[in-house]
């Protein structure tokens, strides 16, 4: 089916406090896949993966309150992880979706694993992408740094809201941020800038004060005492160089995970799902196919692999390298 023939719906719901959430629809057949973005993001990070689950499956995408296309609520202070599950629940009531295959990069990691521990009968399984369980300012690159200096900026943040946003928004839009962000945060060989510029243009219109709040609130929240009640098939991709989640957080999730297998990206960073899609999209087709019994693409799926060791034994170093699918 051609991209032009699939099934595409938008709208916007507006939830009891008066947030208006923005939501899509795109392809069609079960089980859905819902795509829950990280913080600051209105979804860039899907640009292939997207495409190719709604080949076969009705893919439904959303933005959090105060950003991409959603707004706030008329109480500011309604913003973060306390409002996602519920905002969650009543989108994919809208979108008539009752279950779900739940994928979550960065912050959508602690999104997915929240609204399983809420909403446990509306997940089908989970694919964690570059992400963290909880407590994600303890960890930013294997340092306490920006813990220590988070509550002077979201009080800065907080106090002259205008002014920052100017500073913010006229940082972002130059590009030598772009190509700084390029050159120590992610693959410089694998990653395109027009994969990444759409982030910074999101970003550059975002009210900072939502942004600082939310992740506050992405700061207090931890799921680790969740995992080992998880209890649907879950993947868990990780990038070898991931510097905002660092890749033994996505190891200890997936040990802690009953059953879950991971996929360790070589030289992938954050932006893994942009770096090496192929590869991305090969390893969840096949989770899928084995897991739930279901395909995502039109043709046929590619020659057995070798099975890789369950979470329960920890991988050696470079392991996931030599035996996942297209490296």
């Amino acid at each position: 089916m051609s991209p032009e023939a699939l099934y595409f719906h938008q709208d916007m719901l507006r939830v009891p406090d008066g947030a208006e959430l923005y939501y899509q629809s795109t392809g069609d057949g079960l089980p859905g896949m819902v795509l829950c973005d990280g913080l600051g993001c209105d979804g860039f990070a899907w640009k292939y993966l997207a495409p190719f689950l709604a080949r076969r499956h009705r893919v439904l995408r959303w933005h959090y309150r105060g950003h991409g296309r959603s707004g706030i609520p008329d109480d500011r202070t309604r913003i973060g992880m306390l409002y996602t599950c519920d905002d969650l629940r009543r989108i994919m009531d809208a979108a008539g979706l009752e279950r779900a295959v739940v994928f979550g990069h960065s912050m959508g990691v602690q999104v997915a694993l929240e609204f399983h521990r809420r909403y446990a009968s509306r997940v089908a399984g989970l694919v964690l992408v570059c992400g963290s369980y909880g407590n994600p300012l303890d960890t930013f690159h294997d340092s306490t740094v920006l813990k220590r200096l988070f509550p002077l900026i979201r009080r800065v943040v907080e106090r002259y809201p205008e002014e920052s946003a100017r500073i913010i928004h006229a940082a972002l839009r130059t590009e030598l941020t772009v190509q700084l962000a390029i050159t120590l945060e992610m693959n410089r060989e694998r990653i395109a800038r027009n994969d990444l510029a759409p982030y910074f243009d999101h970003l550059a219109r975002m009210d900072p004060v939502v942004f600082v709040r939310t992740l506050d609130s992405l700061s207090e929240h931890n799921a680790w005492d969740h995992l080992p009640h998880v209890d649907v098939p879950t993947l868990v991709v990780a990038g070898e160089r991931d510097r905002f989640t660092p890749g033994w957080i996505s190891r200890k999730m997936a040990d802690r995970i009953p059953g879950a297998e991971l996929l360790l990206i070589p030289e992938g960073t954050h932006t893994a799902p942009l770096e090496a899609p192929g590869q991305v999209e090969v390893r969840v087709e096949r989770f899928l196919r084995e897991r739930l019994g279901v395909r995502t693409a039109a043709s046929p799926p590619p020659a057995p692999l070798e099975a890789e060791s369950p979470s329960e034994a920890p991988e050696a170093p470079g392991k996931a390298a030599a035996s996942s699918p297209g490296s």
